[in-house]
């Protein structure tokens, strides 16, 4: 047995491995390790949510973004963008949709749009909870104040989605402009959690000028927050970005990665993306055969979604969207797992 099976062993055995040996487990990876790894977090997420999947509403309610990051096809300097910005109104129409369809957790995406000020966020949030009062509602919008996160709060809002991107202070001064700095985003985390959010961080795997050793700091990043959901898919280049030209990350490392947080943070909520759903073929069903239990819809009307491109080729059709529902359901059982009506709150970590 090579030292990566060995190691995948001790993960899958509950065994707390050393930096050290989390680097080695990465960069010895073999299909045998894989495989190992697999199959205990497959029965990790089994013991605690069975074959049961969480669906959520996708809701990507605004493309403007007032940050130039360079991975994102939403930056402020893509002028190739086409900008849009849904209305409440059409929000609101979104949910009772979504609702009908049994979709009981609703996640507002956007970028960081100044439009929509604490003000009309509070009376969105207020709205949807009034009309859907059994629905969780999930923010993903970015770094903002305290006290803006305690005013969403204070309206409703359930758990909030903030993706760390990486841990590696260099590594991120690498991805983002200078006014954005890796401090701001863990005080947003913290805060969020001290808040009383649901909380979602991760990371893109593959992103340009990542190491290995940057990802065994985004995985004890990750045990030390403790979030309660981990958003994790392979980095994808937008072609109207300055990275452009950079190699997309591995699926292959994706799946690998989503076995060991399973392992690493037994009861966490895990995304199978549509990152890597467009990065492989089914790869949405084989991130839940590597321990996701949560998939993510699109409730967006039709005409916005090829609009909302942080990456080029996103699947935003078929299973992928909210009308092939039926088909995703049938997909997932045929890996035989079953697409639950529910909010899907996060257990007691």
């Amino acid at each position: 047995m090579g030292k990566a099976a060995d190691l995948a062993r001790r993960l899958a055995a509950g065994e707390a491995l050393s930096d050290r040996e989390l680097l080695e487990l990465l960069e010895q990876r073999t299909p045998e390790s894989a495989e190992i790894l697999r199959i205990a977090a497959v029965e990790t997420a089994h013991r605690t949510f069975g074959n049961r999947v969480y669906l959520r509403g996708l809701i990507e309610f605004t493309n403007y973004c007032k940050n130039d990051c360079y991975y994102c096809g939403i930056r402020r300097s893509n002028h190739k963008a086409e900008r849009y910005r849904l209305s409440p109104e059409v929000i609101l129409a979104c949910c009772d949709a979504g609702y009908d369809l049994g979709f009981r957790t609703f996640v507002l995406q956007g970028g960081e749009d100044g439009w929509w000020t604490d003000e009309k966020l509070c009376n969105l949030i207020t709205a949807i909870k009034t009309n859907h009062p059994d629905c969780a509602v999930t923010l993903s919008i970015g770094e903002r104040s305290r006290d803006s996160y305690a005013a969403l709060k204070q309206a409703g809002a359930d758990r909030y989605l903030l993706r760390h991107e990486t841990a590696n202070a260099d590594h991120y001064r690498r991805l983002h402009p200078p006014e954005l700095r890796l401090q701001n985003r863990i005080r947003c985390l913290y805060d969020l959690k001290e808040l009383g959010y649901q909380v979602g961080a991760g990371m893109m795997v593959g992103s340009p000028g990542q190491t290995l050793e940057n990802l065994v700091e985004d995985l004890r990043f990750l045990q030390e927050l403790q979030p309660h959901m981990v958003g994790m898919g392979p980095f994808l280049r937008h072609r109207d970005t300055p990275f452009a030209f950079e190699p997309d990350g591995s699926a292959d490392l994706t799946l690998y990665l989503l076995s060991m947080v399973r392992l690493l943070l037994p009861k966490v909520l895990l995304p199978a993306t549509t990152a890597l759903g467009t990065a492989l073929e089914g790869g949405r069903e084989r991130g839940i055969l590597h321990g996701a239990n949560v998939v993510m819809p699109n409730l967006s009307p039709a005409d916005v979604r090829s609009k909302y491109l942080l990456y080029h080729d996103k699947l935003a059709t078929g299973a992928e969207s909210a009308n092939g529902l039926n088909q995703l359901r049938n997909n997932l059982q045929a890996i035989g797992y079953e697409a639950v009506v529910a909010r899907g709150d996060a257990p007691t970590l």
